[in-house]
């Protein structure tokens, strides 16, 4: 039986331009964390999220964020509020900073940070004496989280916000760009997202003196000497201006790439409409999604694993939602304040296929065999 065509969960697409920025690397020998394309990329970045931000490129979206918490002076012993319902990415650097994380679960109308219980979360720290350093929130999936509430929160008491915008480039809250709501922000280029870069990252920030650190401590907090002199701990976290060439070419088709998965949504909501015991997240109003990936909320964990494995036989990879942070053996003895939801939506969730490089006919698969399942 001859074996169908991979359908993998969310492919790297590239556009017309990459390569060209890419060989004029190799052409000038800009084979180095600096150069022409890291410049042009960063102010690509920041031309396109508007509101006055400055941008740093960097190796992952993970650096961003390690350094996104050292800026905020997160340190040995303090602790940090970090949404539970997220990739692991999201809380590994806290622990890098020998910080502890406080995990919070998500609302039901984003999937993300719950406000009343990040507000809990807060008060009950604090009358423990122990005020949170920092709080990350997430947009997750590229659905904005509720921003007005999360950063009135972070202002009542005076505790920074990390926007985690991993998955959220090209979306927006209230027609402002997802990536400018928090005091930093950082971004992920990983291979699976909207754009790539192979590998890499971003922070963002309207301060700076934010960005001007975070490039300092990316490569290697070197000093301004003839020698080389060192007065702080940095780290090898800067972009290569060869990945950043990628990151050119892709900034320039990032639209096409929005509109492409949103389209990917719009072919399955409107193809599994009559299954009426399947759901899609919707988006609430004020809300624009990137729709990185499409998920679909089944009855049951036995439903879920039926359509995953059905998937998976047809060679079509789907994946379930994240599990949540306080469920992860490395993080189960941190302090964590849920009611279900991320449990329950990780049971019953999955991720579809969702590049923008999908056609009709892959979509069409995808959907055929999900009726196929008897549902």
């Amino acid at each position: 039986m001859e074996t169908q065509t991979k359908i993998w969960l969310s492919s790297p697409h590239m556009g017309s331009t990459e390569q060209g920025y890419v060989d004029e690397a190799f052409r000038t020998n800009w084979i180095a964390p600096l150069g022409p394309n890291v410049t042009s990329f960063e102010d690509a970045i920041a031309d396109y999220l508007e509101n006055n931000v400055h941008v740093a490129a960097l190796s992952s979206g993970t650096a961003a964020i390690h350094l996104g918490l050292k800026l905020m002076g997160v340190g040995h012993g303090d602790e940090v509020l970090c949404q539970s319902f997220t990739f692991s990415a999201s809380a590994n650097p806290i622990f890098y900073l020998g910080a502890r994380p406080i995990f919070v679960d998500s609302e039901r109308d984003t999937w993300n940070l719950s406000p009343e219980l990040l507000e809990e979360a807060i008060q009950h720290r604090l009358n423990a004496g122990k005020k949170p350093k920092a709080i990350i929130a997430v947009h997750l999936y590229g659905m904005p989280y509720k921003v007005d509430k999360i950063h009135a929160l972070g202002r009542k008491y005076s505790i920074p916000v990390l926007e985690d915008s991993a998955e959220a480039l090209g979306s927006s809250w209230e027609g402002v760009k997802c990536g400018t709501f928090g005091d930093i922000a950082i971004f992920s280029f990983n291979g699976n997202k909207i754009i790539t870069t192979s590998g890499g990252g971003a922070l963002v920030s309207n301060n700076k003196e934010y960005r001007n650190k975070a490039v300092f401590l990316a490569t290697q907090a070197r000093d301004n000497a003839p020698h080389y002199q060192h007065s702080e701990i940095g780290h090898n976290y800067r972009m290569s201006n060869v990945l950043a060439g990628i990151g050119r070419g892709q900034m320039e088709v990032l639209e096409d790439r929005v509109q492409a998965r949103r389209r990917n949504f719009r072919y399955y909501t409107e193809a599994l409409k009559d299954l009426k015991n399947l759901s899609f997240l919707p988006e609430p109003e004020g809300l624009f999604s990137n729709r990185w990936l499409s998920c679909l909320l089944t009855p049951s964990f036995e439903t879920r694993e039926k359509i995953r494995m059905a998937l998976a036989d047809e060679n079509i990879e789907s994946r379930p939602l994240w599990k949540p942070m306080h469920l992860q053996p490395v993080f189960e003895n941190e302090l964590h304040f849920t009611d279900g939801t991320s449990e329950d939506l990780f049971e019953r969730g999955l991720c579809l296929p969702s590049g923008s490089n999908l056609s009709t006919s892959d979509l069409d698969r995808v959907v055929q065999i999900i009726k196929s399942t008897g549902l």
